[in-house]
């Protein structure tokens, strides 16, 4: 048995949903990418356990995210949240029966881009807003700091394309949206499917944002084509999105390439053994660049600035 393992399960004797329970509670591993989550099998009931990975407390606001997990729990989106302990983030949450994990290929059924935008508008939509807010900029500049602050490396060429990406953040700042409550980190593998409905997990990042984030952020995460954009954003609204929201979307598939690029950065600064987070960073920037420099980009761009 791992060292780390046994840290984990010690972690969740701690926890009073599992009291009774003792060093045979079995752990199954599921997949994570900085965190560790585990499912258990408790008194007939199944929850996932996740223990936050090294480091995260820099850049992850823990009390906010109990918060945040919690109003999603009541928006019937997340995971019923069972327990958050914000002083160290672990979390338990009720496991999804029957949910399928969504990833690029998975996603690309029919179906699954318009049920992801049906749980998204569900929380855009709920009347109560999150703890904090998300701000793409200031993100990307406190990413910035922390990185100068460690001193690595950012893939060439950044400098020139967060330059030009300040023409994004005028177009966007002229046609302010209204803040929702927004996941603000929808990978694929946070999507689970039933086939009747989607859940969405992992509120780490989660805040108050341009509802349209979610959407280009998931687009990019989950590879869309044009066709499942289509379906997404047509499940979204209900019918043929305004040109300036859809313009809105594919700035934000941009701009969360640009940022998690910085959190790839991050990642690899501080040795996160679970994948090559450089290759991810630069795969990230390069798909940016290519996003920024396609003809149509400047036609959204316009789009979004001129509010039709």
């Amino acid at each position: 048995m791992s060292e780390r393992l046994t840290s984990d399960r010690a972690r969740a004797l701690r926890i009073p949903l599992f009291a009774g329970a003792d060093a045979s509670l079995k752990l199954d591993r599921l997949g994570g990418l900085t965190n560790r989550n585990y499912r258990i099998d408790w008194r007939g009931k199944s929850y996932v356990l996740r223990i936050p990975g090294e480091g995260t407390s820099e850049y992850i606001d823990r009390k906010a995210e109990a918060q945040n997990a919690r109003i999603a729990s009541d928006a019937d989106v997340n995971a019923p949240l069972a327990f958050f302990d914000p002083t160290d983030g672990a979390m338990v949450t009720g496991f999804i029966e029957g949910g399928i994990t969504m990833n690029g290929e998975r996603f690309k059924q029919r179906g699954r881009p318009a049920r992801a935008a049906v749980a998204l508008h569900r929380m855009h939509e709920f009347k109560q807003p999150f703890a904090s807010r998300f701000e793409l900029f200031a993100q990307i500049d406190a990413y910035l700091d922390l990185l100068r602050k460690k001193g690595a490396t950012i893939p060439d060429g950044y400098d020139a394309v967060q330059k030009e990406a300040e023409k994004v953040r005028a177009a966007l700042n002229a046609n302010p949206a209204p803040l929702v409550p927004s996941h603000c980190d929808p990978l694929a593998e946070n999507f689970l499917d039933t086939g009747d409905r989607m859940w969405v997990v992992d509120w780490e990042y989660a805040g108050n944002n341009d509802p349209m984030w979610d959407l280009g952020d998931v687009s990019v995460e989950a590879g869309f084509d044009e066709s499942q954009d289509a379906e997404m954003m047509e499940a979204y609204f209900g019918g043929r999105p305004p040109a300036d929201q859809y313009g809105r979307m594919v700035m934000y598939k941009a701009m969360c390439d640009l940022l998690w690029t910085l959190w790839g950065v991050i990642q690899h600064a501080n040795q996160n053994p679970v994948d090559d987070f450089w290759a991810y960073a630069t795969n990230r920037f390069g798909r940016c660049q290519r996003l920024m420099g396609d003809p149509d980009f400047s036609r959204h761009l316009d789009a979004v600035k001129h509010g039709r």
